[in-house]
């Protein structure tokens, strides 16, 4: 079984600890290629050299909603990203888009900083990885301008109709550990009827562990679990669930 996480976050503090012991063991255990994803300048500069340590790891850069709403961005910022996605790993700019979940949030500034990010996406002709939260109609109306560019919709939390649109654009969506939670409705029918050709599997780690290990921290190593849950859904063997979501994983990231 080969298995390509196509959206881990291994420079969060979480593994400050045992990092390395983590990531020793992946290719032992089926995992086969991570894609290590930046949420603001200072973690895609780490996520690069996370990328440039482990022959396995690949880097996305770029910046979150929710760092928009945090910090001081500049024209300097996007400068800077630039610079950063020219390293020789960098696969994809993501995380960006959308985020409405938590008062406060500055919807002018994210759809600027979206909309910013979009564009140098498409300057360089790298995919993206696409975050949105509570704010679905505003992400699909921002990157409609953007038909030309591969996109990816991480941890997909939308509706069935939801996913038909993005079925109909092209898009891809990666789907982790949610899959397996027992309240989980929407998710489960969504991964029925997707085209398979663009589902990919996440972990977004250290969190969204799936079931039965709800409230730890997550890694890639769990994916199994997520892959038999997607195996269960298409009526087919866990290694042929975890193989077409890996060669997905290698299309989408032009690997």
């Amino acid at each position: 079984m080969r298995i390509f996480d196509t959206h881990a976050h291994y420079c969060d503090e979480a593994f400050d600890a045992d990092r390395a012991e983590v990531l020793a063991a992946m290719q032992a255990n089926g995992i086969e290629r991570i894609a290590e994803v930046g949420t603001s300048v200072e973690i895609s500069k780490q996520a690069v050299d996370l990328a440039a340590e482990y022959d396995f790891i690949y880097a996305t850069v770029g910046i979150h909603p929710e760092t928009v709403n945090s910090e001081q961005l500049t024209v300097n910022s996007l400068d800077e990203l630039r610079e950063l996605a020219k390293a020789p790993k960098v696969v994809a700019i993501g995380e960006i888009g959308l985020d409405y979940h938590y008062e406060g949030y500055d919807k002018a500034s994210q759809s600027q900083w979206f909309t910013a990010q979009l564009e140098l996406a498409r300057e360089l002709k790298l995919p993206v990885c696409v975050h949105s939260r509570d704010a679905a109609e505003d992400t699909f109306r921002l990157l409609e301008p953007f038909g030309d560019l591969k996109i990816m919709l991480h941890c997909f939390s939308g509706s069935v109709e939801t996913a038909k649109i993005a079925a109909l654009r092209g898009y891809y969506i990666s789907i982790g550990g949610v899959l397996t939670f027992k309240n989980a409705k929407t998710l489960p029918e969504v991964a029925a009827v997707y085209p398979r050709e663009r589902v990919l599997l996440e972990t977004d780690c250290p969190y969204l562990s799936p079931t039965p290990l709800r409230g730890s921290r997550n890694s890639s190593l769990n994916l199994p679990l997520i892959a038999e849950k997607l195996a269960e859904i298409w009526n087919v063997s866990p290694g042929e669930a975890a193989e077409t979501t890996y060669a997905n994983g290698n299309r989408f990231y032009n690997l």
